[in-house]
């Protein structure tokens, strides 16, 4: 009979598993498969809710584009490239946008005319209210008026509007469409017609300013294929949700946080998983020994460790998932009333990643320290070896996530600065810690201190690595907090419960007080009132800073020639002070003669200066005026924001029209009309519906924040518990010759609480410490924002590792002290 059939073959195998079921759970390896069972679970619950928030927010994004891509053209849009899109399956339709007087029995109005198709919009919603129904598209013949126009054209549904030449019937009210402006400066009451009737109104003649877009709905892949395949002209460029004003940029950033909180929290997983396999080769490199000096060869403690490891990856496989789920649920249930139903699907990359994750972090996570395990010889069995004699090449199995790592970041800056940043940090605070214990050793203390001390700086390399470990765990769970709060602060700030809702432009000198009285006896908070003239800056020192040669480089005047300030008129005002909510940067604001005020953005593009002077031109009279003061600018905080503010002589005798901003909470709505029909002359601006689905999504991006910061935290603390376990676990020995030598237990316990007293002490004040210069690193450089400094954090910290400590010492230290008598 062959070895193959033999009986003991089976026999063999079966104890092997049995060893190996007894190992896992019996051994010191269970708590390398909870390691490994949150890992799976930390990364499937946050990619599945990484997923969900992002689509989340993209077809939030979308929908207020009304489609997945757009192309606005100041032309129309080449059949070509519609022709083009059709081919790579994309669903196309188109908009004619231009602005024009509407005509009706009683009145007249300026208005914006949107021409679309019966299909539009391809995303988000356009909800119609006729006499009888609601209707989603608008049909031929049909005319439909945005609220206000009722009553400055008093008409109703069913009369007569003349657009242009044509006369169409009014079909009812526009409720609600998805395209949003964020400029109250270019907004006119809103009409929509029918791209059928748009020839008939003649109203488009050569010379005529009317914008052009068109939607495209596809797959990524064929919207990125349209934009390679797609040469744009000067006047035309691509709109998408990433790039359309406020909301775009917001759900840049939330991506930005999403994947570095990833991150962060497989960092902190895979080193929660390092710790614990580390301590488990540790507790088994006796038995290895003992196996080998009973003959057990390399390939049959493969086999033996295999097992166990095939066992492990998949219970921690199936935990993980099961529990993921579970806590992905979990995290869901504080944003049931502002997600939307049905939740976009999560698809098969939570699966797939987290498995993945947990493969590329054990490989070598588990797989050196297992590795190293194998090579320790026989002779330990009977003294414990301190060097390291294993083969070096064990190091290499680090290539694996490291190279995936570089697919997945890419040349992503920010993920680069985290990773840059914390690798310097924690030498930083590891030689920080060690220094400031060097600097305690020379005071005089008590006999526990000075033991914990004399313990500390026996072993600078171990005591700095943990202290860096230790420091740096709670580092990053307050940088993941710490970003979740002042990008929560910085959204609020520009968008405030508070903010104006509605603009009344073009109100004229002789109304401009009257106006003013009625907002303020109606009990509504408003802005300060401008002053508004149209104009163009011309010159910048006396050069044209369109011109194709200022002697500065092709690369300045390209960057100039396509400001959008230099292509179009300005809205110029004048004040005596400088508006509240603008921050001076530098200069001095003052009232010296021919001054101006110059926002920020502007100056930097333009390569304006203090002293520099400006030329403008209104209404063909050209002026000019210096530059005295440059002002910090927050454009999406919904409030009157100019490029130039002058000091009132350079243009008090221009003829201007006032721009006021106000509030009007959801009681007051019929205000708003009352002030239509009182001033009909006036130009108001409902922005209540934007500002409304803007607060919705920051409400959405909140808690999606909060509750994803709160795993990065939970992640943080597990990695922080686990350390501190393995610590006092491999202090065992020392307790017990501390003992030998006469130390009593209140001693070795007073020594204990030094020790880590103190570690937690420099932990907690060196973490804070590097999670402000990481977090100002990563709001100045990889989010752009203002940087602000945390002081509650100084106080929070240091307690937080404080109270770790002790709830670790508490539960651990009858056990440390139980092989010792009285």
């Amino acid at each position: 009979m062959s070895e193959s059939q033999s009986p003991v073959r089976p026999k063999r195998q079966s104890l092997l598993l049995k060893w190996s079921w007894r190992e896992l759970w019996q051994g010191q390896l269970w708590p390398v498969a909870v390691a490994l069972t949150l890992i799976i679970a930390c990364v499937f619950a946050l990619a599945s809710l990484v997923v969900r928030v992002e689509k989340i927010m993209i077809n939030q994004g979308r929908s207020m584009i009304a489609a997945d891509l757009v192309l606005r053209s100041a032309n129309p849009v080449s059949d070509s490239l519609v022709s083009e899109a059709k081919r790579l399956g994309l669903t196309v339709t188109a908009q004619t946008r231009f602005g024009t007087m509407a005509f009706s029995d009683n009145a007249m109005q300026l208005v914006s005319v949107k021409s679309v198709s019966s299909d539009f919009p391809l995303r988000g919603e356009l909800v119609l209210q006729g006499s009888n129904r609601t209707q989603q598209q608008v049909n031929p013949g049909e005319l439909w008026l945005s609220e206000r126009l009722f009553s400055l054209l008093n008409v109703k549904n069913g009369d007569q509007v003349a657009i242009g030449n044509a006369e169409l019937t009014v079909a009812g009210t526009i409720v609600q469409e998805p395209e949003l402006s964020f400029n109250p400066f270019s907004q006119m009451p809103a009409v929509l017609m029918h791209e059928a009737d748009l020839a008939a109104t003649e109203a488009i003649q050569p010379g005529s300013r009317v914008r052009y877009r068109a939607y495209f709905n596809g797959t990524e892949a064929q919207l990125k294929q349209l934009q390679e395949s797609t040469v744009l002209a000067p006047d035309q460029r691509w709109i998408s949700e990433t790039t359309q004003g406020r909301t775009g940029e917001m759900i840049e950033r939330v991506q930005q946080y999403l994947s570095l909180t990833l991150i962060l929290v497989i960092m902190m997983a895979t080193a929660t998983l390092v710790l614990t396999c580390m301590h488990y080769t540790a507790s088994r490199t006796e038995t290895v020994a003992m196996m080998k000096s009973l003959g057990a060869g390399k390939a049959f403690l493969w086999r033996w460790l295999a097992r166990q490891l095939g066992l492990l990856f998949a219970i921690a496989a199936a935990a993980g998932l099961v529990l993921g789920l579970f806590l992905e649920w979990l995290l869901r249930l504080p944003l049931t009333d502002v997600l939307p139903q049905p939740l976009p699907e999560m698809g098969a990359m939570p699966w797939l990643v987290s498995l993945l994750v947990a493969i590329l972090v054990s490989v070598p996570g588990i797989g050196i320290a297992l590795w190293r395990l194998l090579d320790a010889p026989a002779l330990a069995v009977m003294q414990r070896q301190t060097a390291d004699t294993s083969s070096k090449k064990r190091y290499l199995l680090i290539l694996l996530p490291v190279v995936a790592l570089l697919l997945w970041v890419g040349d992503n800056p920010m993920m680069w600065l985290t990773l840059a940043g914390l690798f310097v940090l924690m030498l930083l605070l590891a030689g920080l810690g060690l220094l400031l214990v060097a600097g305690l050793r020379r005071r005089q203390w008590g006999p526990a201190m000075t033991l914990a001390l004399s313990r500390i700086g026996r072993s600078p390399l171990a005591s700095g690595a943990q202290l860096a470990a230790l420091t740096s765990s709670l580092m990053l769970l307050a940088v993941i907090w710490l970003l979740r709060t002042d990008l929560l602060a910085d959204w609020q700030q520009t968008l405030p419960p508070d903010a104006p809702n509605v603009f009344a432009l073009n109100i004229s000198p002789a109304q401009h007080q009257a106006y003013l009285n009625v907002l303020d006896e109606s009990g509504l908070m408003r802005s300060d009132s401008y002053p508004i003239v149209r104009g163009r800056l011309v010159t910048i020192n006396g050069q044209d800073p369109r011109a194709e040669d200022t002697g500065n480089g092709s690369e300045s005047d390209d960057r100039q020639e396509g400001d959008e300030s230099l292509r179009r008129e300005l809205n110029f005002t004048w004040r005596d002070s400088m508006p509240v909510h603008n921050t001076l940067v530098a200069g001095e604001w003052r009232n010296a003669p021919g001054g101006v005020s110059v926002e920020t953005g502007v100056a930097e593009r333009l390569g304006i200066t203090l002293g520099d002077t400006l030329g403008f031109n209104v209404n063909s009279q050209v002026f000019s005026a210096t530059v005295t003061s440059l002002r910090e600018v927050e454009w999406r905080n919904m409030r009157p924001n100019f490029y130039f503010i002058f000091t009132p002589d350079v243009m008090a005798d221009l003829p201007a029209t006032w721009l006021v901003s106000f509030r009007v909470a959801a009681e007051q709505s019929e205000l708003v009309n009352q002030l239509g029909r009182e001033y009909p002359t006036v130009t108001l601006l409902d922005l209540r519906t934007m500002a409304t689905r803007i607060q919705a999504i920051l409400q959405q991006v909140s808690l999606s924040l909060s509750v994803l910061a709160f795993l990065g935290v939970c992640s943080g603390l597990l990695l922080v518990l686990t350390l501190l376990r393995l610590s006092l676990s491999q202090r065992q020995q020392e307790i017990k010759l501390y003992r030998t030598l006469g130390a009593s237990r209140s001693r070795i316990r007073a020594t204990i609480w030094s020790e880590y007293g103190l570690m937690a002490v420099l932990a907690g004040i060196i973490a804070v410490l590097g999670a402000e210069a990481l977090v100002a690193a990563l709001i100045k450089w990889g989010f752009e924002l203002p940087v602000s400094w945390h002081p509650g954090l100084w106080l929070v910290l240091p307690l937080l590792s404080i109270v770790l400590i002790l709830l670790i010492i508490s539960t651990m230290m009858k056990q440390l002290l139980r092989p010792l008598g009285r």
